[in-house]
């Protein structure tokens, strides 16, 4: 067993997820990789033991199924895998007006993107603090900064929700070696527009709005690292937040209003 510390890292098949498992893997961690698809996990496993001497633990689950951290924490146990570091990033974007889904799935969204971090935290935070060392990270979004839009209607609001949660955790854990980080990026290259089919709006905004993933991983782990508790990427995204807080809120509302449909409409 190594003697290096251990990252578990959720949605680490692509994008922001296994672009932080290569900046950790990058700074002398090992992983723990969970997702629903295995064989993206197993071809980055074998990249981060080539590249950084990284091990990687799989885990294929998926965690908008009620049980699924109680399963995975029971595999870890198993394992006897000690987890130093969490980054709760698993998530997806479920497009449409509320009252166009079925609560069935808004209930699944939530499951993963509210309930699992908040288990997941809850169940690791205590052995981090008391061996007086962790790492939370729980990836938000620049959305969580501004207005609610029309569709993805859960989706700031959850990511909002992220956001308080990691200020009121950084609070209780800090004194014991505990770093909490919402980590807010704004539009990233990846595939999460791929599987909310959001893809050719969002294609069409400037080139400046968007961010590499590796780049976001890696200012978002150093964030951590210096117990930044609240974490934006990028000067854009930056700018775009202080925006929304300094406007009035009904014309950051109407903004939003404009800008949302526009995007939606791929103008």
């Amino acid at each position: 067993m190594s003697n290096k510390r251990i990252c578990l890292i959720t949605g680490a098949s692509a994008g922001i997820g296994a672009a932080i498992a290569r900046e950790y893997a990058s700074r002398g961690w090992d992983l723990a990789l969970t997702a629903r698809r295995e064989e993206p996990m197993v071809k980055l496993a074998k990249e981060l033991k080539a590249d950084y001497g990284a091990t990687s633990h799989i885990f294929a689950l998926d965690l908008s199924e009620p049980d699924a951290t109680k399963d995975l924490m029971a595999r870890l146990k198993k394992k006897g895998l000690h987890i130093d570091g969490l980054v709760n990033n698993a998530g997806y974007g479920h497009p449409g007006y509320y009252l166009d889904s079925e609560w069935e799935d808004h209930a699944y969204f939530l499951q993963l993107m509210l309930r699992a971090p908040c288990e997941l935290a809850r169940a690791l935070a205590p052995a981090m603090a008391k061996n007086g060392f962790g790492r939370i990270i729980n990836v938000a979004s620049l959305a969580g900064h501004v207005p609610g839009s029309r569709g993805h209607t859960l989706y700031a609001a959850v990511k909002s929700f992220l956001i308080k949660f990691s200020q009121s955790l950084n609070l209780e854990l800090e004194s014991d070696g505990v770093h909490v980080t919402a980590l807010c990026p704004g539009f990233t290259y990846s595939e999460f527009h791929d599987v909310n089919g959001t893809r050719n709006s969002v294609s069409r905004l400037p080139d400046y709005m968007w961010m590499s993933a590796e780049d976001c991983a890696e200012q978002g782990v150093e964030a951590c690292e210096r117990n930044r508790v609240v974490f934006i990427p990028g000067r854009v995204n930056k700018s775009i937040a202080l925006l929304a807080r300094l406007l009035p809120e009904p014309m950051a509302l109407k903004l939003m209003a404009k800008n949302s449909e526009r995007v939606r409409k791929g103008r």
